[in-house]
């Protein structure tokens, strides 16, 4: 069972509801462009959520066979789970601010500019495999079962993903027990009194024992110190990693070479720094410049009914009710991740966009027709195949004539 499956309609429910919201009082804190990079991204690491399950069946389940020790599951001991979940998570959320490598996993996510529910789908690429590879383990081997370790982790990022909003402003004596947005936007803040506080996902309570905790006073500025000043997923993701990468291979030190990933977040060799670091790191809203790219034109309602078709497709990729074999849902994760970085192209106004849509809309079609035929879900003749034909008919045409960049110079022209 993948809880990924139960836990995407609720996330999408309550983003649709800002949504709503947003527009009915006429908010400005939805960018399109950014909002779209964030689902885009959400949707790519659903994909990446499948390979993790691999993981962590195949590993937890070893696990799990050594240890004498095994935790009956009732509400009580659900309780206490999630408890320890949030408990082992904050330390792994600090460190994932304290450490290169570990930033590297987390820093995708606090990359956007802007703090919605939809900043909440833009959930790193590796951070999840870190989890489980690093931290999570633990409650394998005092007795938790690998299934309810998983589908707890699934749940205590569920009870984080309504934090990401700045429709709730402070929440009263809810503050002093649990998690609120106003705790969570501090904790996206590039503010310098803001960077590397409020860890805490469930329980405020651990960033109060262990001196983590800061209160939102100024207006929050969101983002990271560095931005990747893209909305293209993969730069959005490995942008830290090529960072570290390119240090470790640049640097005349082996020993640097080595411990460069694991140093201090923002820790370079010392032949690599040009100049020291600054007294004080971060700005606030009255320093930032907010990335903004210019989108193809008429791009808007198309990416919309992409995201939706995008949303359909994935849903169906990541439901482990169907029998599709594992190299199946790779092929379909393929075609998603074809998306998403298509997408990147047509709001940044890439050259390759037109190109990158057609063969993805192609690619994701027949290998959509081929995966249902090798399940034996329908036929290559049944109505299903001539709805997905449509639909990629439909959508290159669209792409064709207004994406086409002799119908783009003409538009810019006539501006």
């Amino acid at each position: 069972m993948n809880v990924y499956t139960y836990i995407t309609p609720i996330v999408v429910l309550l983003f649709l509801i800002e949504i709503i919201i947003t527009l009915r009082f006429q908010k400005k804190n939805y960018p399109f462009q950014d909002t779209i990079t964030n689902l885009g991204t959400g949707i790519g690491n659903q994909c990446i959520n499948l390979a993790v399950a691999f993981f962590v069946y195949k590993w937890y389940g070893f696990l799990f066979e050594l240890t004498p020790f095994r935790i009956e599951v009732t509400w009580y001991t659900m309780v206490l789970l999630l408890l320890l979940q949030d408990f082992i998570f904050y330390w792994f959320h600090r460190l994932g601010h304290s450490i290169n490598i570990f930033w590297a996993a987390h820093m995708a996510h606090h990359s956007s500019e802007e703090m919605n529910l939809s900043v909440g789908i833009r959930a790193s690429f590796t951070q999840r495999l870190f989890q489980f590879l690093f931290f999570d383990w633990v409650l394998v081997v005092i007795g938790f079962s690998p299934e309810i370790v998983y589908a707890m982790a699934a749940v205590h990022l569920l009870l984080a993903y309504w934090h990401h909003t700045s429709l709730i402003k402070k929440m009263g004596w809810f503050e002093k027990f649990f998690v609120t947005p106003s705790h969570h936007r501090v904790h996206h803040g590039v503010n310098p009194q803001y960077i590397d506080k409020n860890f805490s996902e469930f329980l405020i309570i651990w960033d109060k024992l262990f001196g983590s905790f800061e209160p939102e006073e100024e207006e929050v500025c969101y983002g990271v110190t560095h931005p990747p000043r893209t909305w293209h997923p993969i730069n959005l993701n490995f942008q830290f990693w090529k960072q570290l990468w390119d240090d470790a291979k640049n640097t005349k030190s082996f020993k640097d070479k080595l411990r460069i990933w694991f140093m201090p977040t923002g820790w370079r060799p010392a032949d690599l720094v040009d100049e020291p670091l600054p007294s004080v790191i971060g700005y606030n809203k009255s320093e930032q410049v907010k990335y903004k790219s210019s989108s193809l034109e008429n791009s808007k309602n198309y990416l919309i009914v992409q995201l939706i078709i995008g949303l359909a497709f994935m849903s169906f990729t990541i439901n482990m009710n169907l029998p599709l074999r594992f190299w199946e849902r790779f092929i379909l994760s393929s075609g998603l991740f074809m998306m998403i970085i298509s997408w990147s192209g047509i709001l940044e106004s890439k050259r390759w966009a037109l190109g990158m849509e057609v063969v993805r809309i192609l690619f994701m079609a027949f290998s959509l027709i081929f995966v249902l035929h090798q399940a034996e879900i329908m036929s290559f003749t049944s109505w299903s195949t001539f709805f997905i034909l449509i639909v990629s008919g439909l959508s290159i045409s669209y792409a064709g004539y207004h994406f086409n960049h002799k119908n783009q110079k003409l538009h810019q022209e006539a501006i």
